[in-house]
């Protein structure tokens, strides 16, 4: 089964990501190494983007850029009404907590701890308290379907079950964007389709703004728009998106 390309974009005329001139230089001299060379982007609120391209092209990079992971060289991050690159460390990570869902490829889930307070982790970091903490967890991990793995460790749970358990907890806090990085690579085509299934389902019901990394054109195929990244810069973009 193949994710199809969406039709629709949403109605907002404001972008909740925008990015202008975005540069992103490593080291001086020789060591010199382009990562990014200028790109802009716009994400619309409730739209579905992966971005695709090469080992080196500069899709991670942007990607640790959008997670406020990383910082631009040169160039403009709105997230909002916040210019990103103006915050320090403090304000980035207060932004990452409230504002930021990540779903990684390795999961990395605590390995000790049970899916609901591997799935609580975001909100101990928002001081939620304690009985909130669990009904939210709770009704995130129903809502990826774990209804009854709530005391499982990671090692009893397949790899699609951890991967369910990663989104739970990047959705607990209701952000407002959803940035996953190679969500699908390290499962079999099954599993992944479920789960690209599983965040579509988020972003058509919740109109949660998702950001997504991946190399596999399949899995790219689940959104709405597909940019494509070459040599640290934008070369194309496939699909519609809400013009400006």
């Amino acid at each position: 089964m193949n994710g199809p390309q969406r039709e629709g974009a949403p109605s907002t005329r404001a972008p909740l990501i925008r990015l202008r001139g975005v540069e992103r230089v490593y080291g001086q001299g020789d060591a010199r190494v382009v990562a990014l060379g200028g790109i802009d982007l716009d994400v619309w609120p409730g739209e579905f983007v992966a971005l695709m391209g090469p080992s080196g092209s500069g899709k991670s990079t942007t990607m640790n850029i959008l997670g406020c992971l990383d910082t631009p060289t040169r160039g403009s991050y709105r997230l909002g009404d916040v210019e990103v690159t103006e915050l320090d460390n403090d304000g980035r990570a207060l932004l990452r907590r409230h504002t930021l869902g990540f779903v990684f490829q390795g999961f990395h889930l605590l390995p000790r701890v049970t899916a609901q307070e591997n799935v609580e982790l975001p909100l101990v970091y928002q001081g939620v308290p304690a009985h909130e903490r669990r009904l939210r967890a709770r009704e995130a991990l129903a809502q990826v379907g774990l209804s009854g793995r709530e005391h499982h460790v990671p090692s009893e749970l397949s790899g699609g079950q951890q991967q369910r358990v990663a989104i739970a907890r990047a959705i607990v806090a209701q952000p407002k964007v959803l940035l996953a990085d190679e969500p699908t690579g390290n499962l079999d085509s099954a599993r992944s389709h479920e789960i690209m299934a599983l965040i579509t389902r988020f972003n058509r019901e919740r109109h949660l703004t998702i950001v997504m990394v991946t190399h596999e054109p399949d899995i790219a195929a689940y959104a709405q728009r597909v940019v494509h990244f070459r040599d640290g810069h934008v070369e194309r973009i496939d699909g519609a998106g809400e013009a400006a």
